[in-house]
């Protein structure tokens, strides 16, 4: 009875994917791989980190996926002049209280997208490192809890290097999953022209028509559940097999962090649960693979020169590791 009831609650976090999904198809074209790690980041506490050029609908996927799932949703953009204050807030003296209070940033939310991030400064970027590591701001050494659930999105322009501060290692560790987005392919942009011609993409009218789908407690409930999606010793050690790879590659300088571990232990089983499966196979492993090592993989100089992409690397290890 309890095997059936932990297959009905697996059902309802597949079920929530596929209507997430369905919302956002009904003004995004393509793109359902991003909303799917979206999904699962959000389900899993994992925080996104995409590469792409502008216009990808980065910040609209955002904005519905958050808009379904109930969260407060803020936007920071990334600029040079953009300081720590600008997003974790700032105490400022109340006359009438006679005492500081917290004016609060964007950082106060539940789902936060930082947009072009490497157009902070490292040290506006070091802000926010604590709120995505602990879930908590601390501001003239007073330390706040953040909301919770705490949901971080970030974006960059890999394509523009000028005026740029590049996220160091550990920084992007602190982001469980990656995607590197392009522009659409001929169908998909046809897709766009049409649905403009036939006044479907009117934003203001579409945003206000959506309801949540989902309650916070939902969303924590399908965490649990997905924390319970069994995974067998020998995707355990296909798992370690992998990251152990990474790490010893003859292109790869540095590998993936037990952090990584992880992730892709953790993002396989959701990945499970939103194909409505209560266990991992090793397709979930390989899926989630990339998303989890593509921006942890630092490669030697020399493979870099040689027009050696991390891309590569992780086909490479997933070509020669098996299931043990």
């Amino acid at each position: 009875m309890e095997h059936e009831k932990f297959e009905e609650q697996v059902r309802a976090v597949s079920d929530a994917r596929q209507k997430i999904q369905e919302v956002v198809g009904r003004y995004v074209v393509g793109n359902r791989e991003l909303v799917d790690l979206v999904v699962i980041g959000v389900l899993t506490g994992g925080h996104v980190l995409i590469d792409g050029v502008p216009g990808t609908a980065k910040t609209t996927i955002s904005k519905i996926v958050a808009r379904s799932i109930g969260y407060k949703f803020n936007r920071v953009q990334g600029a040079v002049d953009v300081q720590p204050a600008d997003i974790l807030g700032v105490r400022i003296f109340d006359a009438e209280k006679h005492e500081f209070v917290l004016q609060k940033g964007p950082i106060f939310s539940n789902f936060v997208m930082i947009d072009e991030i490497n157009r902070l400064t490292p040290k506006t970027q070091s802000a926010f490192i604590e709120s995505m590591a602990e879930g908590q701001a601390t501001i003239d050494g007073i330390t706040y809890p953040l909301g919770d659930p705490f949901f971080v999105i970030a974006t960059q322009n890999t394509q523009e290097f000028e005026g740029t501060f590049p996220l160091i290692e550990a920084q992007r560790d602190r982001f469980n999953y990656s995607m590197t987005l392009y522009h659409l392919d001929r169908e998909y942009e046809s897709e766009i022209l049409t649905r403009l011609r036939d006044g479907n993409l009117d934003w203001d009218v579409y945003i206000n028509r959506i309801t949540p789908l989902l309650s916070m407690e939902e969303i924590r409930e399908m965490g649990r559940v997905i924390q319970e999606v069994y995974v067998d010793d020998a995707v355990i050690r296909y798992i370690r097999d992998i990251v152990i790879a990474s790490r010893s590659h003859g292109d790869v300088r540095l590998g993936t962090s037990t952090r990584g571990s992880l992730a892709l232990l953790r993002g396989a089983q959701a990945r499970a649960a939103i194909d409505g499966r209560t266990y991992v196979i090793p397709d979930d492993v390989k899926t989630m693979a990339r998303p989890v090592l593509g921006h942890r993989l630092i490669l030697e100089r020399e493979a870099e020169i040689g027009r050696v992409s991390v891309g590569q690397v992780i086909g490479d290890i997933l070509a020669t590791v098996e299931v043990a």
